[in-house]
């Protein structure tokens, strides 16, 4: 993580503890999911072109009322310091504190269909047993995952895709 990324975690954090927010964590990673799923939104928020003004009216309507407003104002100055595009990266390292925060480990979940509560739960259940903590997880909606699950705790990568899978059978055969 470079060390601009982690400022703004940090001014993130600093940000949401401030105005007392608990939902910033949660709100910020569900905008960063809509960057990633939407290039349109993405290239629009980070078009330097446009005047900043501009794009934080776009944020301020997708968000007018459906965020706090310590989420809005925290996406909105990333966006007007230029950062839309690290929004993804700035809202997985909010996360990894929160979570650290809380003495519990952070999830990456990537998954090619959204998980139902009861697979979250059991999921979280299963990470629990392998690493000895209670697990906060973030699925990431990827459609190159295709089938399965590919779960990343810290520096582990648990890759449970049904690529892998095939690609593992497929060498077994040659």
């Amino acid at each position: 993580m470079s060390d601009t990324i982690a400022t703004y975690a940090d001014a993130v954090q600093q940000i949401a503890k401030a105005e007392g927010d608990g939902t910033v964590e949660t709100q910020l990673a569900s905008f960063a999911q809509a960057l990633q799923d939407n290039d349109e939104l993405s290239t629009t928020l980070s078009d330097s072109s446009l005047p900043v003004q501009r794009r934080q009216q776009v944020v301020e309507d997708l968000l007018g009322g459906r965020a706090s407003k310590a989420t809005s104002a925290v996406i909105s100055m990333l966006v007007a310091a230029g950062r839309a595009k690290d929004i993804p990266a700035i809202s997985k390292a909010v996360s990894e504190r929160g979570s650290s925060s809380r003495g519990r480990e952070y999830a990456e979940v990537r998954s090619a269909v959204p998980l139902t509560d009861d697979q979250t739960q059991r999921l979280a259940a299963a990470l629990k047993k392998s690493t000895g903590k209670d697990v906060d997880i973030n699925v990431v909606i990827d459609k190159t995952v295709v089938g399965g699950l590919v779960t990343q705790i810290g520096d582990t990568v648990i890759d449970g895709s049904v690529r892998s899978r095939l690609t593992k059978m497929r060498d077994a055969f040659n």
